[in-house]
């Protein structure tokens, strides 16, 4: 699951696609809206970047075919967001502007909520792939929820000063599961421990593949995975710049919009 760092891509970088039309791809990706309508449930995506490369390259897990959302799509790590992730201790905040993004257009907003999106994509990850992301602690950590035991035995305290948020998406109405997806960014240097025996033929992800983000259409990935990419693109040739502000798509009268939370 190392990223392979000899050998170079020959496509350069460049930014994703035309931002004025994501909204519109996305819808045109959306085939059933017949389903009952229920509340998303909060969720968190971690994207981990190689860019060890000329072009970047970004991990992608394939889900086993026998799950009843998304089988044998290719996804990022991520999940639902716990009551408990939100006590988890850091080592470091988010940055102040990404708090700040987090808390908007959501019920009842808080540092705290915003922290639990994140500590729930450094969860996710881990027990999806085996890599932990964080960085020694400085003393042991105790009463940790059950979920965040094998940090406290590995020593290892989640820095969410590593985590970049990138954008946030809602399932739309009538699909028959719902999420609110919260998407961040990290590059692998922030991965302190790897853990084998999480992927595999049973697993969740029966594959992960480290591919440069030029070519990551070539998988069977969701719309929206697609979308996501193209704005990580964006984030990357900008720099990585915590003030570029992050894109919402949620859909209103059968069709995705796109507004920047800044």
């Amino acid at each position: 699951m190392t990223p392979d760092v000899t050998k170079d891509d020959p496509e350069p970088m460049v930014r994703g696609g035309d931002a004025s039309n994501r909204a519109e791809r996305l819808t045109n990706t959306i085939r059933d809206l017949s389903s009952p309508t229920i509340r998303p449930r909060d969720s968190a995506t971690l994207i981990l970047i190689d860019r060890s490369h000329p072009v970047p390259k970004v991990l992608l897990g394939r889900r086993h075919d026998g799950h009843r959302f998304m089988p044998g799509k290719f996804v990022f790590p991520g999940g639902r967001v716990e009551l408990k992730d939100k006590v988890v201790p850091t080592a470091a905040p988010l940055h102040p502007r990404d708090i700040e993004r987090l808390m908007l257009r959501v019920k009842r907003p808080s540092a705290g909520k915003a922290a639990a999106y994140a500590l729930a994509a450094i969860r996710e990850t881990y027990e999806e792939t085996g890599l932990m992301l964080g960085v020694a602690a400085d003393k042991p950590l105790a009463n940790l929820p059950e979920a965040w035991a094998p940090f406290a035995k590995a020593g290892i305290v989640p820095d969410l000063s590593a985590l970049h948020f990138i954008a946030r998406a809602i399932t739309p109405p009538g699909r028959p599961r719902r999420f609110d997806s919260r998407f961040f960014a990290a590059d692998y240097t922030a991965v302190a421990r790897q853990d084998e025996g999480f992927v595999g033929p049973n697993a969740e992800l029966v594959e992960v593949v480290w591919i440069p983000i030029n070519e990551a259409r070539r998988l069977d990935i969701p719309g929206v995975t697609a979308i996501v990419l193209e704005e990580l693109q964006d984030r990357i040739a900008s720099g990585m710049s915590h003030e570029q502000p992050a894109p919402l798509y949620r859909m209103l009268n059968k069709r995705f919009r796109r507004e920047l939370l800044d």
